[in-house]
């Protein structure tokens, strides 16, 4: 088989060179070539037909059939379920159950149709291990110890699978290019393949992808481009439990949010999340606040701690986990502005149990009470639920879907709940008081008279 042409391509400009240089020639970026495949131009290059373009209200769409991956958990994330011609891929740290759940789910899908496991990175001894102490027998899970990409084109050809699985898509390689597993180009060219396939087979495709330190996907950038879901399990390595969260979807809402908790026998998927996110403690206690977040269409209750003490050093510190740093310093100046609360002097460290993360701003008033009440070292009276935003004004702002938010709330026992009055419901909700403010010092006024 005849090798393809390779160019050198500037991840930066996307200029072309026909050879390595440490440098772009174009743009003058350093170590951003890198090598990719390019087809060889057709002899009538510059003679071929233009398509015709269609009128899109001539266009009949409909819902694509969505196939279960019979994990509830796993279907709410992606949107539903898998869609034919899918592709999605799936990112975590090393050994956070990126593999185990997948075997799950072609198991769970295998007595209906047609499902492929595509190991890059294990034996097929290795994976029959797994699968035993999975306790996963009797399916019809075909597996497939493979990494060179034209093999694993031609056996998805033949096997026609209606799901299949690449773990991981760093370990493929194929022949037309030079460079090592792993690399941008083999990465980038792999998946480029596999997408096409996918599309053209009706085949939902789901890969494996390693991250960095940071926590994002490793290889090139363009992958998650190519791919129509990313999905990210994320999760405490000490903790029992773990969250796929949706980054992208084209066939269903980003941000949906999976919950399962890790069992010797795999994952199983939690029903009722929000009591993961809530601490039991047998008395009320100061600096805990309990936040009614949205995670994409699904209410969580969050519990919110936050410890004030006097500060040590010239430079009092400001330390958030599972928040956003830079707006923990934002609340505070608002706080000592609009409420006269000074906390120029004491460290602040504000923390969401459980290891979930909160990038909404609707978490504002519940981390600016949680602060209050331990620098007070007053409790916020129990069953007491808090949502909304805080701009620079002092106002409390509304924050979206506020009625599932309070019926989530009402659903788990909570008796009153601190919202911003445009988030007022019209209807009252059978056993929650519901308390509204228009700014941040009437609800810290309101939090000492609970």
């Amino acid at each position: 088989m005849a090798r393809a042409k390779s160019a050198y391509v500037c991840a930066e400009c996307g200029a072309s060179a026909l050879q390595w240089f440490g440098s772009c020639p174009s743009c003058g970026a350093a170590g951003t070539l890198s090598e990719t495949s390019v087809e060889k131009p057709s002899a009538h290059r510059y003679a071929a037909e233009g398509a015709k373009p269609v009128l899109l209200d001539a266009l009949e769409a409909s819902e694509s059939e969505r196939m279960s991956t019979g994990i509830a958990e796993f279907d709410r994330a992606l949107g539903g379920g898998l869609v034919g011609g899918q592709v999605a891929l799936l990112g975590g740290d090393p050994g956070i159950g990126k593999s185990t759940l997948l075997l799950q789910t072609l198991h769970a899908v295998s007595s209906s149709v047609a499902a492929l496991y595509i190991s890059g990175e294990e034996s097929a001894e290795q994976v029959a291990l797994r699968a035993r102490r999975l306790a996963l027998s009797g399916g019809g899970v075909r597996l497939l110890a493979e990494t060179q990409l034209e093999r694993i084109v031609a056996t998805l050809e033949g096997a026609r699978p209606r799901i299949a699985v690449v773990d991981s898509i760093q370990t493929l390689w194929s022949e037309t290019l030079q460079s090592a597993p792993g690399s941008v180009a083999q990465v980038r060219e792999c998946a480029a393949q596999l997408t096409r396939l996918a599309k053209r087979s009706g085949c939902a495709l789901v890969f494996i992808g390693h991250v960095t330190k940071e926590g994002a996907i490793a290889g090139p950038r363009v992958l998650e481009h190519i791919v129509d879901t990313v999905l990210y399990f994320e999760g405490d390595p000490h903790s029992s439990f773990r969250l796929v969260r949706a980054v992208k979807n084209r066939f269903g809402a980003v941000n949906e949010l999976g919950v399962f908790a890790m069992t010797e026998k795999g994952l199983r998927g939690v029903s009722n999340p929000s009591a993961l996110f809530l601490s039991q403690h047998p008395r009320a206690v100061s600096g805990s606040c309990v936040l009614a977040t949205l995670e994409g269409t699904r209410p969580l209750l969050v519990e919110i701690q936050a410890l004030v003490d006097s500060a040590h050093a010239p430079n009092p510190r400001r330390l958030s986990v599972g928040l956003e740093q830079n707006r923990l310093a934002m609340l505070l100046a608002v706080l000592h502005r609009h409420a006269g609360v000074a906390t120029w002097e004491q460290d602040v460290f504000v923390n969401a149990v459980g290891g979930m993360r909160i990038a909404e701003p609707a978490a504002d008033l519940a981390v600016t009470l949680a602060v209050v009440s331990s620098l007070t070292d007053r409790p916020i009276a129990e069953k007491v639920a808090v949502f909304g935003e805080i701009g620079l004004a002092g106002e409390v702002r509304p924050a979206p879907r506020g009625q599932e938010r309070l019926r989530e709330a009402a659903k788990l026992g909570f008796t009153k709940a601190i919202i911003p009055r445009a988030n007022q419901p019209k209807a009252k909700i059978s056993g929650l008081d519901v308390l509204p403010v228009e700014r941040v010092d009437q609800a810290v006024q309101l939090l000492r008279n609970l």
